[in-house]
């Protein structure tokens, strides 16, 4: 993973979502488990931005995710995702939700399989985070995960990419608790996402 702060332009690739084209991401927050949480989106031309509260007992996140893509996003012809985002030095994780290429099995896993990377932000500023799909760990609500039962394998499949989602939350990706979390208001514009080699 590198993050560089600054206006830098992202490396070769492909334009996923930026500006306007945030139209259709929406919150959700720790409530779907009876946390106390908040916040909402707005979309104009600079992206997304998402105000919120953060309230760590009983739930203790925030986050912003996509429609479902339909058909899904084929970014097999790139390695990496790049990120250009104002996050206050906090931590969040990207969660990436795709095919599973085993008749959907991985569908059948109650609060459903994400493939997830946890990075961190500048304190003031932009950011340029970059991703390599092999970073991302396949996770289950905050929990990381070695396999499926009976021992099928678990692949991430670039080619087959239902939905985003960026996360703030008490735990980090690896299931331990998040050294970047900050309960209380927060602050969080997304500006682009590319593809990239």
């Amino acid at each position: 993973m590198r993050t560089n702060q600054g206006d830098k332009a992202p490396e070769a690739g492909q334009l996923v979502v930026g500006g306007a084209g945030f139209s259709g991401w929406h919150a959700l927050n720790d409530t779907i488990m009876g946390g106390r949480s908040s916040g909402a989106c707005r979309i104009d031309s600079q992206g997304l931005h998402f105000d919120g509260e953060l309230v760590e007992q009983g739930g203790g996140f925030v986050s912003v995710r996509s429609p479902l893509f339909s058909p899904p996003l084929d970014l097999s012809a790139f390695t990496a995702l790049q990120l250009a985002l104002v996050g206050e030095g906090r931590r969040f994780k990207l969660a990436v939700a795709c095919g599973d290429g085993m008749a959907g099995l991985t569908e059948l896993i109650p609060g459903g399989l994400r493939w997830v990377h946890e990075f961190a932000t500048q304190d003031q500023g932009l950011t340029q985070v970059r991703i390599d799909f092999e970073q991302l760990s396949p996770s289950v609500r905050a929990k990381p995960i070695q396999g499926l039962p009976l021992g099928l394998p678990l692949r991430f499949d670039p080619s087959r990419i239902t939905r985003l989602q960026l996360l703030h939350s008490k735990f980090g990706d690896d299931g331990g608790l998040n050294p970047g979390f900050r309960p209380g208001p927060l602050h969080l514009e997304l500006h682009t996402i590319h593809a990239i080699v």
